[in-house]
């Protein structure tokens, strides 16, 4: 089993979970999160007064797949996620020892 964290742009969500959803991704877990990259921060206006961020806003999804559907699941987020531009986000594949769904005990595949 294996642990998909995917970093996107916030706008992306809803074209990412889509496509996982389509490739039969049964459940994800979403966070906010802030961070920087190549792009180091942004720069933006508020009321009329320039600021410079040092952290981008950024969406963090979390997803357990079993071994067989990590590919059509890193596909999925790839297509879905990509713009061509600087800050696209990136992917982290973790392997998973064990998973366990608590109400029932369930483990491994059964869990997920």
């Amino acid at each position: 089993m294996k642990m998909i964290q995917a970093i996107i742009q916030p706008f992306k969500f809803g074209d990412v979970k889509q496509a996982l959803v389509e490739v039969g991704v049964h459940g994800l877990t979403v966070s906010e999160a802030r961070g920087f990259g190549r792009q180091k921060g942004h720069k933006g206006q508020y009321r009329g007064s320039e600021y410079e961020s040092e952290l981008v806003q950024k969406t963090r999804i979390e997803v357990i797949v079993d071994d067989a559907s990590l590919g059509a699941a890193l596909e999925a987020i790839l297509r879905a996620a990509r713009t061509g531009e600087v800050g696209d986000g990136k992917l982290v594949v973790y392997d998973l020892d064990k998973v366990v769904r608590i109400r029932t005990r369930e483990s491994a595949e059964k869990a997920i």
